[in-house]
């Protein structure tokens, strides 16, 4: 029956691999050169961060130009309630984190919806059943097993795979109840332009890595950071196209919202081709856990406080100690350094190009030295009990780290699945990386090489017609994007046009 629906719309989708491995024309862009993970993370790959040009000293004064006072007074109030929120994170722990359960999905409590909202991070439990889940795993290392080429990183004590492709990673991403889930999770968002080209009505495969971490592993120890390009987020020609960010910049952070989607349209996340930079609008980063683990055990930890954390961030590169925090570690001195008188904003010539934790083409780091009022060593929460076949989500300005050192005594294995309406850029993504799978290379967006284009059991375009749904085939751009849903406004319904245009049906 999919065979046959795919023959009705694109009947060159059904030839078979040896006939044609490009059986569409889409852009072109160069593949990026071979690496693994830490190409992404100064913090990881040993590069020495940055020393900014000049010119961003210049962006730094238009975008604060002639709001000066009303910044100044916005990180006052900031820091005011950063204390208090920062205090009751590290009061509840991972219990911050909100939890529902797939089976709820259809009847969310308002408490589940205000948390998420505020919180930037999610647990929906039990989206793929749990023996399922497991299978998954058994099948991964059974593919490592068989292609012992396969890169990692660390590489003498594996963690991070470089694979795309392997028959649980294609069958995950077009599972029903995960489709189902990323339906449910685009809808937290919403768009204040009806004319911008967004549909929430089916999600988009994005196809990332595993993560298999070993008991005493120290080696994937990827501190707090947050995807989606760094320096890109204060860049006029990055997420200032869509003006993300213009109400923090204006000294009114809490106007800014987080979950409206139109602003981010149009915004540029990879204006640096880096080897890990994502240029797909995510609205979610996200994995599909392949077994049961807790706090300390190798898993993800968040800074559940988006708005304020989002806003601490893009404020941060404008003001500056006046007194630099003393040697002693007392908390008297720190509370000193802290306070809001200590911290002047920097205006005119006095701007420097300095912007913490961001340097050209990696993701965006932070630390407890550059970034103290978020108290990181406090706030950064451990995802709570998990169970196989659970999918831990967070929003795409969510800062997130792993845990140093995994002290579990079992595997803390995951999927990498995110989150992706439908959009003009991310359709264009979509037929590059379809291009990718028929081929078996890495998406366009990872280090690139020969990937699993060797590999031994990868799926093929005939596996997929037999083992994936209509829903996943949709998804990877194999089938044929037919209807929105009755949310979705005009520029929904024209993103769907263009999306199938883009994928020549």
């Amino acid at each position: 029956m999919i065979a046959s629906s795919l023959q009705a719309t694109a009947p060159n989708l059904l030839l078979k691999e040896s006939q044609t491995a490009r059986p569409f024309t889409t852009r072109t862009k160069a593949p990026k050169k071979e690496g693994d993970i830490s190409s992404v993370f100064v913090s990881l790959s040993g590069a020495a961060p940055a020393q900014l040009p000049d010119r961003f000293a210049n962006i730094k004064r238009q975008l604060i130009s002639g709001h000066e006072d009303a910044v100044r007074a916005s990180w006052q109030r900031l820091l005011a309630r950063l204390v208090v929120e920062n205090a009751e994170i590290a009061q509840q722990g991972p219990a911050v984190v909100p939890q529902i359960d797939f089976s709820n999905l259809d009847n969310p409590s308002p408490d589940f919806l205000r948390e998420v909202k505020k919180r930037g991070v999610a647990v929906v439990k039990g989206v793929v059943p749990e023996s399922e889940a497991r299978d998954y795993k058994t099948e991964v290392d059974e593919y490592i097993k068989t292609n012992p080429e396969t890169k990692a990183f660390p590489s003498t004590s594996p963690a991070v795979f470089e694979l795309y492709w392997s028959p649980s990673q294609v069958r995950a991403r077009a599972h029903t109840r995960l489709i189902a889930a990323q339906h449910f999770l685009m809808k937290l968002w919403h768009s204040d332009d009806e004319e911008v080209l967004i549909s929430t009505s089916q999600p988009l495969a994005y196809a990332d890595r595993v993560r298999i971490r070993q008991p005493g592993d120290s080696g994937f120890a990827l501190g707090p950071h947050i995807d989606g390009g760094s320096l890109e987020r204060w860049e006029p020609e990055g997420y200032g196209l869509g003006g993300v960010y213009n109400k923090i910049w204006q000294g009114e952070w809490e106007k800014y919202d987080p979950w409206e989607a139109s602003s981010r349209v149009p915004a540029v996340s990879d204006l640096y081709d880096g080897a890990g930079a994502c240029s797909m609008f995510r609205m979610f980063q996200g994995w599909l856990s392949m077994s049961s683990t807790g706090p300390n055990e190798g898993t993800l930890m968040v800074n559940p406080l988006l708005q304020l954390s989002t806003a601490y961030l893009l404020l941060r590169p404008f003001f500056s100690p006046i007194k630099q925090l003393e040697s002693s570690t007392s908390n008297e001195s720190l509370t000193k350094y802290l306070q809001a008188e200590n911290w002047s904003l920097k205006t005119g010539d006095a701007i420097t190009s300095e912007i913490q934790g961001a340097n050209p083409g990696h993701a965006q780091e932070l630390s407890q030295v550059l970034h103290p009022h978020l108290d990181l060593s406090r706030t950064m929460v451990h995802i709570p009990q998990i169970k196989a076949g659970d999918y831990v989500v967070w929003h795409c300005d969510t800062i997130h780290a792993v845990d140093k050192v995994h002290k579990g005594k079992s595997d803390s294995s995951v999927l990498y699945i995110p989150v992706c309406p439908i959009t003009e850029t991310n359709a264009e993504y979509l037929a590059r990386q379809r291009d990718a799978f028929l081929g078996g290379f890495p998406g366009p967006d990872f280090p690139g090489g020969k990937g699993e284009s060797e590999h031994i059991g990868r799926p093929t375009l005939d596996y997929i017609l037999e083992q994936v749904n209509h829903e996943g085939l949709q998804a990877m751009g194999f089938g044929r994007f037919s209807a929105t849903d009755k949310e979705d406004m005009i520029g929904g319904m024209m993103a769907v046009k263009k999306a199938n245009e883009t994928l020549a049906f």
